[in-house]
Formats: C-alpha cells, sequence, structure tokens
C-alpha cells in the first residue's frame, strides 16, 4: 500500500518539485493553498501533510489546528524558513510531527517521511488493540497468546451472572486488578459502581471501619455523621477485594457472614444493612497454605473462590512481551513528548528472554524508564538496563550449597563480591545516563558526593 501525501505550499514550483521527488514511493498531490487542501481532505484525508507555514490566504498555523481538528489521525510536518523558528515552536506544541528546512534537503526530508509513517504504524497498531475493547469504562487487556485468550473467554463467561464470588489470583504485576474491571465491566451490573479496596494497605484496626462504615459516635475520632463503608458504597456494583489474603481473621469472620447473607452491621450499629453486590477477591499469597496456617478462614476462601481465576506469569506467555511492550513505548512516548517509532529486534529479542519477576508491572516500568532516558526514533538495547530489575543472571544464581561452598573457601571475602555487585550497577547507571553522574546518583538512589566517591573507588 502506498501512503498517500499531500504537500501544501504557495510556491508552486517547490510544491511540484517536491511531489516529483516523491512520486515514485508515495502518491502525492500538490495543493497551493490551505483553503484548497482542506476542501479537498473532506473527501479524502492522506496519511500525511507536508504543510508551509507562511502562506497568504490561510496560514499554516491555522491549517494545522483545522487539521488536527478534523482529520486526527493524518500526520503533519512543517515546512518553513530558517527565520520562521518561533512559528515552528507553536506548530510543534499544537501537534506537529516535525518540521523541515527550506531550502529543502530531500534526504532529510525522506527520512522524515519514513520516521512519521514508523510512528503512524505504531499508532494504528496500538489503536487496533484499543478498538478491540469498548472504549468507555473497560480496561485494555492486551495479549493475543492462547492464555490470555482463554482468560478472556472465561472472563466473558462468568461476567453474565451479576453476584457470584470470584477470586482472581496470580503473582504480583500480572494484572488481577484489570481483570477484575473487565468482569465488572462486562456484567450486567456494570452501571453500579466499581470499589476498590486494598486489604494490604488499611491498618488491622481501621479495616472493619472501612469496610463496614460505622454510626456517629462510634469510637473515638468517629466523623459526627458516621461514614458509610466500601460495600455499601458499592451497592448494585462491585467490590473489588484486593490482597484479601491481608485481612485479619476478626474482619474475615464479618465479610463471611455479610457474603452468606447480605447483611453486615455498621461498626456501633444495632441494626443491619442489606446490601447487594458482586464479591471480586485477588491474591498473590497461597490462600490454602494460610488455612493450614490458620491464618485464613477455609469457610471464607470457599464462599469467595466460587469462580476461581489464576493469572498466568508473562512469562508464560511470551507471545504478549512485544505486544505489551509496543503499548507502553507508545504511551509514554506521548506522555514524554518523545519520538519513539519502533522497538529495536535486538531489543525485542533481550525483552522476551529476560525473566520477568515483577511481570506486567515490572515490563511497564522498564520501557517508562527507557522512553524518558532515551532519544529515539528507535528504542534499542542500549536505553534499557535489564540488569536492574533480572536477577537471573548466572553471577547471582547460588543455592545454598554453593554459598555454602563459598563462605567455607579460603578465599572468600564478602567485601569483594559486593563490590563486584555494586561496580555492575555503577557502570550500568552510568550508561544509562550517558556518563551523566548526577542522572546515574538518582538512578541508583544516592547522593552524589556517595557516588562520586564509589565510583572512583569501585572503576
Amino acid at each position: 500500500m502506498k501512503f498517500e501525501i499531500f504537500i501544501i505550499d504557495d510556491e508552486k514550483s517547490l510544491a511540484k518539485g517536491i511531489a516529483y521527488a516523491l512520486t515514485n514511493e508515495y502518491k502525492t498531490k500538490s495543493f497551493y493553498s490551505g483553503l484548497e487542501a482542506l476542501k479537498a481532505m473532506q473527501s479524502r484525508s492522506p496519511d500525511i501533510v507536508l504543510l508551509d507555514i507562511s502562506m497568504p490566504d490561510l496560514d499554516g498555523i491555522e491549517v494545522l489546528k483545522r487539521i488536527n481538528n478534523d482529520f486526527p489521525k493524518t500526520t503533519v510536518i512543517m515546512i518553513t524558513a530558517l527565520n520562521d523558528i518561533t512559528s515552528v515552536v507553536s506548530a510543534m506544541r499544537l501537534g506537529a510531527y516535525d518540521y523541515i528546512l527550506k531550502p529543502i534537503d530531500m534526504d532529510l526530508l525522506n527520512k522524515t517521511i519514513k520516521s512519521a509513517i514508523s510512528n503512524f504504524e505504531l499508532t494504528t497498531e496500538v489503536r487496533s488493540l484499543q478498538e478491540n475493547y469498548h472504549q468507555k469504562k473497560l480496561p485494555l487487556i492486551v495479549g493475543d497468546s492462547k492464555e490470555i485468550v482463554d482468560i478472556m473467554h472465561f472472563v466473558n463467561k462468568i461476567s453474565k451472572s451479576p453476584d457470584t464470588p470470584v477470586l482472581i489470583q496470580g503473582e504480583s504485576g500480572t494484572g488481577k486488578e484489570l481483570i477484575a474491571k473487565a468482569i465488572h465491566y462486562k456484567s450486567p451490573n456494570y452501571q453500579g459502581q466499581l470499589i476498590t479496596m486494598n486489604c494490604a494497605a488499611i491498618p488491622h484496626d481501621l479495616v472493619e471501619s472501612e469496610l463496614f462504615g460505622y454510626e456517629k459516635g462510634a469510637f473515638s475520632g468517629a466523623l459526627s455523621t458516621g461514614k458509610k463503608g466500601l460495600i455499601e458504597q458499592a451497592h448494585d456494583g462491585t467490590l473489588f477485594l484486593d490482597e484479601i489474603g491481608d485481612l485479619n481473621l476478626n474482619t474475615q469472620a464479618k465479610l463471611l457472614r455479610f457474603i452468606e447473607t447480605g447483611e453486615f452491621y455498621k461498626v456501633g450499629a444495632v441494626d443491619p444493612i442489606y446490601i447487594k453486590t458482586r464479591i471480586i477477591s485477588a491474591t498473590n499469597k497461597d490462600i490454602k497454605d494460610m488455612i493450614e496456617k490458620r491464618l485464613f478462614r477455609k469457610d471464607l476462601f470457599y464462599r469467595i473462590s466460587v469462580v476461581n481465576l489464576k493469572i498466568p506469569s508473562l512469562n508464560n506467555r511470551k507471545d504478549d512481551i512485544i505486544i505489551l511492550a509496543k503499548k507502553f513505548l507508545y504511551k509514554f512516548s506521548k506522555k514524554f513528548n518523545k519520538k519513539f517509532t519502533k522497538i529495536n529486534k535486538d531489543l525485542e529479542n533481550a525483552l522476551v528472554d529476560h525473566h520477568w519477576e515483577g511481570n506486567v508491572r515490572e515490563l511497564k516500568n522498564v520501557i517508562e524508564s527507557a522512553a524518558l532516558i532515551g532519544n529515539g526514533p528507535e528504542l534499542t538495547i542500549n536505553d534499557v538496563n535489564l540488569n536492574f530489575n533480572n536477577y537471573n543472571d548466572s553471577s547471582f544464581k547460588l543455592d545454598k550449597k554453593s554459598i555454602c561452598e563459598s563462605i567455607m573457601s579460603d578465599r572468600f571475602d564478602l567485601n569483594i563480591i559486593l563490590d563486584s555487585i555494586e561496580k555492575k550497577y555503577y557502570e550500568q547507571a552510568l550508561n544509562l545516563c550517558k556518563g551523566n553522574e548526577t542522572k546515574a546518583a538518582e538512578m541508583l538512589n544516592v547522593n552524589y558526593s556517595t557516588f562520586r566517591y564509589r565510583r572512583n573507588k569501585l572503576l
């Protein structure tokens, strides 16, 4: 498929010259006024517009605004004279992809167009992913591996029941909350609220009042008006209890009664409240092991896990890694106003081979850091430091036997081992930050003077 380019410039010879130079590789059309081009775009919008800033009938800035408003999928590259850089800055702020100075360097123009096309393809790829899902509140769960496809089919089935409890299990960072949101927004009670409670983030002595609410004057420091609990807020909706394994046994007992009867008591109340809601729970802990240790109620486990959904780790769905990485690159490229257009093949291979202990969350953090530090347009392996996130390096694969043998050795020196590890981190931090010591110190979370001292000692 040939990409279509509109050239808009009141200098007819220049517009025709650019069109002629590009015609073998692209479908081109020249316009000599902004109004003429905008009128033509009503019937057919091009992929790319080369737009002169200074034109008599309608200047390039105004044309750019109208293109952005009416044809958001069209990429605009500005053409300008050297003495009009102020207008270029305005154009870039308004969303122009890049600019080319007159007189036109055709090699540079070709490179800029190819970069814009790569950016267009990345944007289109991510947009096509997003269009597979409802655009309201339904979360985008990215992936086309068999594992994630099977999960989404299962989500579609269990979502049809508005009140069946669901337990989502999986390692940290696998996307359990996204699955909970998908279940809620695909269910008949999607118009009700989705209320989330992170059980691990609330002190044990406050969990009960947060979950069930309290009456006015129920305890010292209570609000004079009382407080509506999260269960009550989730009426006719969904209550998502994240990290449910951190609930204390007393609260577990009261939650069990609510699930079984639909009734609960606010703290300090004498009359029960009836609420209808779906309970979705999530945990990265081994609940059955907690039951054996009497840290979790067996009867509550059976009630919250009428449907049990296990999310595989990212390491067990390798096919999704690059799709996810591209989604994150697109997101953070926009956030940091960068022009990343693709991920280098060597980096793709490294991402797939990497062991993701933090799963999707770790991958997201790696791409965010790389997008912030890298310059683009291609994200390369030099922009990413996987060693900061991967402890599967051979130097770290030490079982109890090898550690014991090492300690018993006459040559064992822990300081030498620690210095060796620290040296790797300092080298990688400096590499990531292009030799900038201040940024490297910030990345390692050490003060600058300590960084300089340790660097001089280790490197």
